[in-house]
């Protein structure tokens, strides 16, 4: 399994973070996805603009808290977890990401993808909550 984290403080309420985060309608504001089809409540699938679809299911919801699902297409399954927290600074988020993958020669650079696409994702998060882009402290 490969596991990734990313922590970051974003100059926002906690409210407008968490809906951005967790709208499954909501999603122009992401680079890497090209559509979401929901099915209920708790099983979507994204289309990437590589064409990618992944399938999800939502597993936690403890609002303004935790967010969580289950994911899986061709190339892995694992689970995504996001931990929102309100400061006097603004919105604390921690996101990590854990995968298996179903391909070996995916292996060497899973590490970076991952990497890649969560400073991807709170970019996209920032701009859509009109924040500067820039590396946390």
């Amino acid at each position: 399994m490969i596991k990734s984290t990313i922590k970051s403080l974003l100059q926002a309420d906690l409210i407008s973070v968490w809906d951005s985060v967790t709208s499954l309608h909501d999603f122009s504001w992401r680079s890497d996805i090209i559509s979401i089809e929901v099915f209920d409540e708790k099983h979507f699938k994204e289309t990437s603009k590589d064409g990618y679809e992944t399938s999800f299911t939502i597993t936690v919801v403890e609002p303004l808290m935790k967010y969580s699902f289950l994911m899986d297409n061709e190339n892995l399954s694992g689970e995504w977890t996001g931990y929102f927290n309100q400061t006097e600074r603004g919105t604390e988020i921690q996101f990590t990401e854990s995968v298996c993958l179903k391909k070996w020669w995916l292996y060497p650079f899973a590490k970076w993808y991952l990497k890649k696409h969560q400073k991807q994702y709170v970019s996209d998060l920032r701009l859509k909550l009109k924040l500067p882009i820039s590396e946390d402290p």
